[in-house]
């Protein structure tokens, strides 16, 4: 099935329902035309960071079903799944086929290896410090070899998550098998995940290094676009790169408008939010929610620093249970720059604010891309937190089929709904159509959706002050809430 212009659900495997047919069943029975793609979050056998440590791409996790599950999610939803082309995990069996053979593994030059990247009497401390790192230290980890002989590798993420050379022809051959079999198996779009990081080149901060990152994105496109799939390069950073990115006629993420969105609804105020929907591309998904935190930096120079700050305090300050501790080293937070909240109680678990910023997303340039727990207007869950002392925990509630018949029931998430359902069946919304945002005053904003030929016009005005707004489609109201 080809990408389609719906409202895409982000979910793991055991999230709405414990497995892959429970999934399928919850969504066929609750969620009804509200969802036209699913991104099914990393279901691979994995060792770390919650299916992004992934041992073997071949198979699916036996804890979720098997790949005919899958497939037949993929005979109803457009399916997007995670490649991570920047590591794998240290049980796979290429690392451990590494590490019993050394030097005559096939696999031998798959994996980044430190020592040998770094010309003699480096690296030295200014080299480490130019790399942009995830952790306060330098990025490798010892492997110890079957003959005793030990070495570093590059490792930038988790002790589970071992960085792959992509400039060996290995490991393009294991990218291409990959990408081969995913795409055989269901898979329309493919997030990749962590790419940023993929080259490393002496001289550098290692992150998005220009030109041999779009070098390696254009292959990677080719080896897709063979097998009939589209990629969606995943990246947190400034803005700019988003753009570039888009320039570069890719899908591209909308990871600032979370942040331009709570503070429009903190403040009140639609400028910034005018401005930003303004210079957005078509050709993107929008977030509000992930299964990380709420993204901070990428809204630099978006919003000021001293806007930026406001709305931070403010998440902390009306936010419902969010304390600054959830986002720090004491519940294992992996990202400074994210805060750990689930986009419904950074509104204050208040149903009007939240309503609005999803009807800010429906009308925002690009497709949107609505997480399970957002679409179930999901508090955050405290006892998942404390219980596993992880801060993104706290946005990744498991709901048991039960819960989800009773969360469908609350108005807010009917509305949600209805919200969506008419998103992805208006011809207003076209991704070759037309987008006009007009400040009407402060507090109000004006976003008009059209189809190419104009035939069908929708537009929503929405007072961020009074928590108002208006939905006419050629002429008629619109009603999402009973």
């Amino acid at each position: 099935m080809a990408i389609e212009n719906k409202t895409m659900l982000i979910t793991y495997s055991d999230s709405l329902g414990k497995n892959l047919r429970e999934l399928e069943t919850n969504l066929v029975n609750y969620f009804g035309e509200a969802v036209g793609g699913v991104h099914l979050l990393p279901f691979f056998p994995s060792t770390g960071d919650r299916g992004f440590a992934p041992v073997d791409y071949e198979e699916v996790d036996e804890a979720f079903g098997d790949w005919e599950d899958v497939k037949r999610l993929g005979e109803k939803y457009y399916l997007m799944f995670d490649f991570m082309i920047n590591h794998i995990s240290r049980q796979s069996k290429y690392y451990k086929d590494f590490q019993e053979k050394k030097d005559e593994s096939p696999y031998a030059d798959l994996f980044l290896r430190w020592d040998k990247f770094w010309p003699e009497n480096r690296p030295t401390v200014a080299d480490v410090d130019l790399i942009y790192k995830r952790k306060d230290r330098a990025p490798k980890q010892e492997i110890i070899f079957a003959d005793g002989s030990k070495e570093y590798l590059w490792n930038t993420f988790g002790e589970e998550q071992i960085d792959l050379d992509v400039t060996k022809a290995v490991t393009m051959d294991f990218i291409t098998k990959t990408i081969e079999h995913l795409a055989a198996n269901g898979c329309d779009l493919i997030r990749l995940d962590a790419f940023a990081y993929a080259i490393k080149k002496l001289d550098t901060n290692d992150f998005f290094v220009e030109p041999d990152i779009w070098d390696l994105l254009a292959k990677v496109r080719d080896i897709a676009a063979s097998s009939g799939v589209e990629l969606l390069p995943e990246i947190h950073e400034h803005y700019s790169i988003q753009f570039k990115i888009a320039d570069h006629d890719y899908y591209v993420y909308d990871f600032a408008l979370p942040m331009v969105t709570l503070y429009s609804l903190y403040s009140g105020k639609v400028n910034r939010l005018a401005k930003w929907l303004k210079m957005s591309p078509m050709k993107q998904f929008t977030t509000l929610d992930t299964h990380d935190g709420i993204g901070v930096v990428d809204v630099k120079d978006i919003l000021t620093d001293d806007e930026i700050d406001f709305a931070s305090n403010e998440l902390y300050k009306v936010g419902a249970n969010v304390k600054r501790k959830y986002s720090s080293a004491e519940y294992n937070n992996l990202d400074i720059y994210q805060i750990n909240s689930t986009y419904y109680s950074a509104l204050g678990d208040n149903d009007k604010k939240y309503f609005l910023a999803r009807l800010i997303q429906a009308f925002a340039p690009g497709i949107p891309q609505v997480y399970y727990v957002g679409f179930l207007a999901g508090k955050n869950d405290l006892d998942l937190l404390e219980s596993t002392k992880e801060g993104r925990n706290i946005n990744r509630h498991y709901y048991t089929s039960e819960e989800i018949a009773s969360e469908v029931q609350r108005p807010i998430v009917k509305a949600l709904l209805n919200l969506f359902t008419y998103r992805n069946q208006s011809e207003a919304f076209d991704l070759d159509g037309h987008i006009e945002i007009e400040e009407i005053d402060d507090n109000t904003i004006m976003i008009k959706r059209s189809n190419q030929a104009k035939t069908c016009q929708a537009q929503a005005e929405i007072n961020l002050k009074q928590l108002t707004y208006r939905v006419v489609e050629n002429g008629q109201d619109i009603y999402f809430e009973e």
